[in-house]
């Protein structure tokens, strides 16, 4: 097709390729990462409450929109260097399927439903964890992407703030130590994204994301393995500090699936090659098997 028909195309697509296009940016892939938002409500045992697993649902809704608003803005952003990545460059926006000014008509609208969401279960603080994880973003994509180790802290932070608004939304006060076991599961598989990159595109890595030439894959091994290990610690005290007895022997036996989880999380990363983090966590077999075995145990304690 002749450049001027291409450019016709990606101008006036058709309903359903523009369809298409727009759900492929907005990251389905990715909206598992909202399940987080029940982290708090699982671990206080809230979900049979009428404001519950209801007030849950509307969360993680919440903020699918929220994420697929930084991803339409992120990818309009990127677009020209996401043409110079061997993946990146199939994006719709950077080839043009979705138009840059759709992208973020869209984006807005998403922002919209996200914010309004919390006003309508009568919940503003809900909607003001979502400004703030949106401000983050935005920070994010503009700035702090191009500083080391602080971007990591800010990609660990958009985890943190979805369990938190989990917990808001049906009013589940989360503990310190809670608190701490998401940042730091939500730090390691930071680091896991930016080494699995560094090992695929090499020296080209810092073209596409320029940060990348701070970082070295034995320096991010070593902060994976260590981030790890500071979760599994957090995550023994907490267990620990269970009042009942029932619970806090499930709590302190799940520990050790969720340990043999790491254990595989880290072996798969090592060997990621082109695979992203997400594909790790699940569709690797014994990967999956340690986490239902994790959350069996976890939901006995309950």
């Amino acid at each position: 097709m002749p450049p001027a028909g291409a450019a016709a195309v990606a101008r006036y697509p058709a309903p359903m390729t523009w369809l298409a296009a727009a759900v492929e940016t907005s990251r389905p892939r990715q909206w598992p990462k909202n399940l987080l938002v029940f982290a708090a409500p699982l671990a206080g045992a809230s979900l049979g409450r009428d404001d519950g697993l209801g007030y849950a649902l509307v969360a993680a809704g919440a903020f699918v929109a929220a994420s697929a608003a930084v991803y339409f803005v992120n990818d309009v952003a990127d677009a020209e260097r996401d043409l110079r990545h061997p993946v990146k460059r199939h994006r719709a926006v950077a080839s043009g399927r979705l138009p840059k000014a759709h992208a973020l008509v869209l984006a807005g609208l998403a922002i919209t439903a996200g914010l309004a969401v919390g006003l309508a279960i009568g919940e503003p603080r809900l909607s003001a964890v979502i400004a703030i994880y949106l401000a983050f973003s935005v920070l994010y994509t503009v700035v702090l992407k191009h500083i080391p180790v602080v971007e990591l802290a800010f990609v660990a932070a958009g985890f943190v703030l979805r369990a938190v608004g989990g917990a808001i939304a049906t009013h589940v006060p989360p503990s310190g130590w809670f608190l701490l076991v998401c940042s730091l599961g939500a730090l390691m598989v930071a680091i896991a994204k930016r080494y699995t990159e560094l090992s695929m595109l090499d020296t080209a890595a810092a073209r596409h994301r320029p940060v990348m030439r701070w970082y070295r894959p034995w320096m991010l091994r070593l902060s994976e393995r260590i981030a790890a290990w500071a979760m599994t610690a957090a995550y023994l005290l907490w267990a620990h500090g269970e009042q009942n007895p029932w619970m806090r022997g499930w709590h302190l036996a799940s520990a050790v699936a969720l340990a043999v989880a790491l254990a595989r999380f880290d072996r798969l990363t090592a060997r990621a090659g082109e695979k992203p983090v997400e594909d790790l966590i699940s569709r690797d077999g014994v990967m999956v098997y340690c986490e239902l075995a994790w959350l069996t145990m976890f939901a006995a304690g309950l």
